[in-house]
């Protein structure tokens, strides 16, 4: 659905150098904190801006070959972008109906009214979570087969955000040919949605991984130092250390569970991934 390969951007002292994959029928997770490069990648598969290496395909096409019809086929919400502030949902639908040939008017219609977006007030009156809501709306209204999501949850509660991850969740049980990239800072979203992740850090992919690999197969090892010393570190990703010793991400969490019964095994979390990767060496 999406192939990236050596993506290169280049803006002043950052630059970004990464390599993805989308399958159909995925939902693929891209994370890291903010200034990373997850919206310059988003920006560059959707052609928005120009890379100055690699490629990129999409549908099995470069994208400069991509053609309306194809494009029509993608449905994206990105934390930058947006219509008009001046504009309102009634609008929104006009305009909907004239870009896209599926839009599918009385479904969109009916999920603005579920939640709470006013027809008739202006886009800039909303408040953040009501535009965060709007935007992803606007991209699964069109039976899109390709999701783009730059951070669609951001400032909203935890209801509305389960209300729109059960959505995304309905999306692609409609038709398994579906694929969506997705990034967010709110690990809880993508530990329960993603079928694979990838991690960037500083412009490059440090890590992809199945999530359910992550969920049950990585771990932080808290050791103090003596125990440091004496262990197997062959499967040691990223260690980091502490006042008590080590703190030590494995991707093998049962084998220092059987063969280190005394060191201290804590279950991985995405939000420990991220920070052992980052902060680790």
């Amino acid at each position: 659905m999406i192939k990236v390969e050596n993506l290169k951007k280049n803006y002043g002292a950052f630059s970004l150098e990464c390599s993805l994959e989308v399958q159909p029928g995925m939902i693929t997770g891209l994370i890291g904190p903010n200034g990373v490069g997850k919206s310059t990648t988003f920006k560059s598969i959707l052609g928005l801006i120009s890379i100055d290496g690699g490629s990129i395909q999409v549908f099995g096409k470069d994208i400069k070959e991509l053609t309306t019809t194809d494009k029509q086929k993608i449905g994206a919400a990105l934390s930058e972008s947006g219509f008009s502030g001046y504009l309102t949902v009634k609008g929104i639908v006009s305009i909907l109906e004239n870009m896209y040939e599926k839009f599918e008017k009385e479904k969109f219609i009916e999920l603005c009214e579920h939640f709470g977006l006013p027809f008739d007030k202006k886009i800039k009156d909303f408040s953040t979570g009501m535009k965060a809501k709007l935007k992803v709306l606007v991209a699964i209204s069109h039976n899109a087969e390709l999701l783009i999501l730059d951070e669609p949850t951001a400032g909203l509660d935890i209801g509305v955000r389960e209300e729109l991850l059960d959505i995304l969740r309905a999306y692609m049980e409609q038709d398994e040919k579906r694929a969506i990239l997705i990034s967010s800072h709110i690990s809880s979203d993508l530990e329960g949605l993603c079928d694979d992740i990838y991690m960037i850090h500083e412009g490059k992919i440090v890590l992809h991984e199945e999530t359910d690999v992550l969920l049950s197969e990585y771990a932080v090892l808290k050791v103090d130092e003596k125990q440091f010393e004496t262990m197997d570190k062959q499967y040691i990703l990223r260690k980091k250390k502490e006042s008590f010793g080590y703190s030590c991400l494995t991707n093998q969490r049962q084998y220092y569970q059987e063969n280190y019964p005394k060191i201290v095994v804590e279950k991985g979390t995405i939000d420990d991934l991220i920070l052992m990767m980052i902060r680790g060496k």
